[in-house]
C-alpha cells in the first residue's frame, strides 16, 4: 500500500466513480446518478475522497459535513484490493477532514445486511447506535 494516494475527486472523475460503485459498493441509492454526484461535487468539492493505487481507482468515501454533523457514505474498496487497509486509510482521511472543519462525531450509513462492512467499521472504532432508526422519504 506504499503508493496509495487519497485525495478529493475532480469533476472529471465522477463518471468513473459511478462505474466503480457498481462494481465495489453494496446497494444503490436514489442519488447514485451523475446528476446527484455532480451536485455533491459542486456543493462540496472536497467531500468525495478517492483512493488510488498506481493511478487506479481502488476506493471511495464521501465525507460530508453540514456544519453540524459529519456524515460518511459510500465507503467502498475494489474487491481485488480489500483487506489491505485501504478502507481504514480512507476513513482516517475523512476523519482528518472532519476535525479540520470542527466536526466532533462521525456517523455512517451502513446496510444492515452488509456484515463484511460491519467488521470494517467496527475495526476502526465505529459502533451501531441502537436507539436510532433512520426514517426516509423520497422527494419529488
Amino acid at each position: 500500500m506504499t503508493d496509495l494516494h487519497i485525495g478529493p475527486a475532480s469533476a472529471a472523475d465522477l463518471g468513473a466513480v459511478l462505474d466503480f460503485w457498481k462494481a465495489a459498493a453494496e446497494g444503490t441509492s436514489i442519488s447514485d446518478d451523475l446528476a446527484g454526484v455532480e451536485r455533491l461535487h459542486e456543493r462540496d468539492p472536497q467531500a468525495l475522497l478517492l483512493a488510488r493505487q498506481g493511478g487506479e481507482l481502488v476506493g471511495t468515501v464521501i465525507a460530508g459535513f453540514d456544519g453540524w454533523r459529519c456524515h460518511l457514505y459510500r465507503l467502498a474498496v475494489h474487491p481485488g484490493y480489500r483487506r489491505q487497509g485501504i478502507g481504514a486509510a480512507l476513513l482516517a482521511a475523512a476523519e482528518e477532514r472532519f476535525v479540520a472543519l470542527g466536526g466532533r462525531r462521525g456517523d455512517a450509513m451502513v446496510l444492515d445486511r452488509n456484515e463484511r462492512a460491519h467488521r470494517v467499521w467496527g475495526a476502526v472504532g465505529y459502533r451501531p447506535q441502537e436507539q436510532w432508526t433512520r426514517w426516509v422519504k423520497p422527494l419529488g
